[in-house]
């Protein structure tokens, strides 16, 4: 494409829809704008059955741009599936599949160079038979009803994201801002996609093999000192960082440090520092091919002997099969 190009992004809208489904990718397509110095950008649009408001599942109405007839007019580059879901009267979460609706699915999905789903989006993408023989994820609490409608698809239920060639799958409701990174890193790159997931105020860049239940999504900083050794890690992970280097940095004690950690983050400074280490080697492991005595290096394991037996302890399994497993697959 083009470098002065207009990305077209459509997001399919219908009654009951996540709210954060809709809104969340148009706020990160309209960041990476303010963080390039390109003419290229995105035009973002929602388009519905009719030009009528949508309820959304939160109650909230919204109105369309366009019908589905003129989106599939035009050629879509990237095509957002969002979900949405009924309770039935035992309480359980199903998700909602509209037959006409996975028709507009799959005939939007005709014209779309690239096809995504967010949250339970995933089962009107394998509906529409956009998921047969692919890898695929979906919000954990609907997993299994995926897996069992539709015995095609391979149902990986861990991964916030999953791609494989032009059609990527996302997790829960938040995992759409991190969809919609991983989109903008492979437009405009992963400097431009950091810098967006930094306005944000994401703690940091999710890879797309992170887990839905991964120690980053439960570990919240309550103060302010603690906050900024987490950056300050961050920034230097790939050196030794003692609990004497991060003492002195914070102008603490070693057993006075060791307290702030296991008071803020219910863990040790070395315990974290090594789940910082875990997230960026599995990051660096899905996105390059990147030798395992290079993750080591830039990681701050300093030995692939350690960097397997973090993983082993971390993940159950080595960094080689994590990558077999988890590796973005590059579109042909």
């Amino acid at each position: 494409m083009p470098e002065t190009a207009v990305r077209r992004v459509v997001i399919v809208l219908f009654e009951g829809v996540d709210l954060l489904d809709v809104t969340g990718p148009p706020e990160v397509f309209s960041l990476a704008l303010r963080e390039t110095e390109e003419a290229a950008g995105y035009q973002v649009v929602l388009a519905a059955e009719s030009m009528g408001p949508v309820r959304t599942g939160a109650g909230v109405r919204i109105l369309p741009d366009l019908t589905f007839q003129e989106a599939a007019a035009g050629t879509i580059d990237t095509l957002i599936v969002p979900g949405a879901v009924g309770v039935d009267d035992e309480g359980r979460v199903h998700p909602l599949v509209d037959p006409a609706l996975v028709d507009w699915v799959r005939i939007l999905a005709g014209r779309s160079h690239r096809i995504t789903s967010v949250c339970v989006g995933a089962h009107l993408l394998a509906a529409a038979g956009l998921l047969d023989g692919k890898r695929a994820t979906t919000h954990w609490s609907t997993a299994q009803q995926l897996a069992a409608d539709h015995p095609a698809v391979k149902v990986d239920a861990d991964p916030i994201f999953i791609r494989e060639g032009n059609v990527w799958t996302g997790a829960g409701i938040s995992a759409c801002l991190d969809l919609s990174l991983a989109l903008i890193a492979e437009d405009l790159g992963e400097a431009v996609a950091l810098r967006v997931a930094r306005q944000l105020v994401m703690y940091l860049k999710r890879p797309s093999g992170q887990s839905q239940f991964s120690v980053p999504l439960e570990q919240v900083s309550t103060t302010r000192r603690i906050e900024d050794l987490r950056h300050h890690i961050l920034r230097h992970i790939d050196e030794p960082l003692t609990v004497a280097d991060l003492a002195e940095y914070a102008r603490v004690s070693d057993r006075h440090l060791t307290r702030l950690f296991k008071n803020d983050l219910g863990m040790t400074p070395h315990a974290y520092i090594e789940s910082v280490r875990v997230e960026k080697a599995r990051h660096t492991l899905e996105s390059s091919d990147a030798t395992l005595e290079r993750v080591a290096t830039v990681c701050g394991f300093g030995t692939t002997d350690t960097l397997v037996r973090a993983f082993r302890r971390r993940l159950d399994t080595t960094p080689t099969e994590y990558r077999r497993r988890f590796r973005v697959i590059p579109a042909p």
